[in-house]
């Protein structure tokens, strides 16, 4: 099985979708003139703009669960592996991914807006919706909705589930049995309470989760601060191949932080999109900036507090691509969260492995919870008539037994299952927002020169030639008292 799923993962992980990763982000900057620095104080702002709805969540609220999504044990587990078999290189790689992936997903989450449903009482969207709406593909939408359920629904969950287990393990010895059965039924009351208490709880739990976590990271990082100059330098010439001790493995370098660094912020994944077309906002765009914010709390912020609190410490081993040890700074723990519980216990004994712990219950929890969330959205898409309400009981069932089980598997396969699951998803979507770019900047012109006019901007499809964006369509022929054909005949 391990060397079956370490197959697929070669072909999946491919140089090319290294390649497309960064090369779409930079593309997608570039095309933008960089809207993630341009628009940094608007993006910071516009989260904090808008109220929910009967049928959607606020910027805040859709931007927190996304997040849920995005700050998970990659952040804590997956820095540790990334480090490991890339070196302290791959830190740097990470933040690039980051940094360029803020505009893919500006792209996909403006996309998701613009091509949402009300599905019942509720907003629904992603890369299944505008990839049928906006290619014209339904068997490509439905490609992709059936991947995401595979993955986020029965692949991915595991990964989180197994890192919860091992931190709560390592910290105070609980049996793995206990925190399968008490995720189950936390789970459980969270899912069966609708997109309104998956919202509540993510903008209840993620922030403090996160806030919490950097401030004590911040805290390790003062505590050793005259070795911070050292660090950067070492995280630089690493990611160059210019450090003597890790410059044989540049290529991994740069493999390890793209994968853990898409695997974590999830920028071009299609996963933001599901939260982001939940919100009601006047503008796909306000939306699209929240979400490149997104990845840079996650990222520049989360990711990065790991990378220092490891490297600071020198608590952290790194292989070579033979398996040999290429630096050795933690004996005796395996690679993922350990490394981290030995770094905090190192500097403050007795709450340093159960505090991870703690914050890997959080950040993994609220994970799960989103993927199911995001499974449930394409649920919705492939049963928009709900003709068979049993398909998401189905895929309630199936979240929570990937959880229990995901607590008792190997973590190599855990993770290796949920590379598979990231990686189709990444090509699947990322084929799709570049074909469908030219939407999503027409959406950033509008919004801007209705910004520069001092208006607070209102999007009208018709107005800027964008086809099939039915729910807006209806919403501004409505305001102007008239029927979409009517809107699109005065428009002409």
């Amino acid at each position: 099985m391990n060397e079956l799923v370490s197959s697929i993962n070669g072909i999946i992980w491919s140089p090319a979708l290294i390649a497309l990763c960064l090369g779409v982000g930079l593309y997608f900057s570039l095309r933008s003139r960089f809207l993630q620095v341009r628009h940094a104080r608007e993006m910071i702002r516009l989260m904090f703009e808008g109220k929910s709805s009967e049928q959607g969540v606020s910027s805040f609220q859709a931007l927190s669960m996304t997040l849920a999504g995005r700050v998970g044990t990659g952040n804590i587990a997956g820095v540790a592996t990334a480090i490991t078999f890339g070196g302290p290189g791959a830190v740097f790689w990470m933040w690039a991914v980051a940094f360029l992936g803020a505009s893919s997903a500006f792209v996909e989450s403006t996309l998701g807006q613009v091509y949402k449903e009300q599905i019942g009482k509720e907003y629904r969207g992603g890369p299944a919706f505008y990839i049928e709406k906006g290619l014209g593909m339904k068997w490509y939408a439905l490609t992709f909705a059936f991947a995401t359920l595979l993955a986020t629904g029965l692949l991915l969950p595991g990964v989180q589930a197994n890192s919860i287990a091992e931190g709560l393990q390592t910290a105070t010895g609980l049996d793995r049995g206990i925190t399968a059965a008490g995720l189950a039924l936390v789970l459980a009351f969270i899912i069966f309470g609708g997109v309104k208490r998956i919202a509540t709880f993510a903008e209840v739990v993620v922030p403090f989760m996160a806030l919490g976590y950097i401030l004590v990271a911040v805290f390790i990082i003062l505590m050793n601060i005259e070795r911070l100059p050292e660090v950067m330098s070492l995280i630089f010439r690493s990611a160059f191949g210019m450090d003597a001790g890790f410059g044989a493995i540049l290529g991994l370098a740069i493999q390890w932080g793209v994968k853990r660094g898409v695997y974590s912020n999830e920028a071009g994944q299609g996963t933001g999109p599901h939260a982001s077309s939940a919100a009601e906002v006047s503008h796909p765009a306000k939306q699209g900036l929240v979400q490149g914010f997104s990845v840079y709390i996650d990222t520049l912020f989360v990711c990065s507090a790991t990378a220092f609190m490891l490297l600071i410490t020198g608590q952290y081993n790194v292989e070579g691509p033979d398996g040999k040890a290429m630096f050795v700074g933690v004996q005796g723990v395996a690679s993922g969260p350990g490394y981290v519980q030995t770094a905090l216990e190192n500097v403050m004994p007795g709450f340093g492995a159960i505090f991870v712990a703690v914050a890997l219950l959080f950040f993994a929890f609220t994970t799960i919870v989103a993927y199911y969330y995001i499974a449930e959205t394409n649920i919705a898409y492939i049963d928009r008539d709900g003709k068979y309400p049993w398909l998401t009981y189905l895929l309630k069932a199936a979240i929570i037994g990937a959880t229990i089980y995901g607590t008792v598997k190997t973590a190599d396969l855990a993770w290796a299952l949920g590379d598979i699951g990231v990686g189709l998803m990444a090509w699947l979507n990322l084929v799709a927002i570049v074909l469908l770019r030219n939407v999503a900047f027409k959406c950033l012109r509008d919004y801007e020169a209705q910004k520069a006019q001092g208006k607070d901007p209102q999007f009208d499809p018709v107005a800027l030639g964008i086809k099939n964006a039915d729910y807006w369509e209806r919403r501004v022929a409505g305001a102007a008292g008239t029927t979409p054909d009517e809107r699109e005949k005065v428009v002409a």
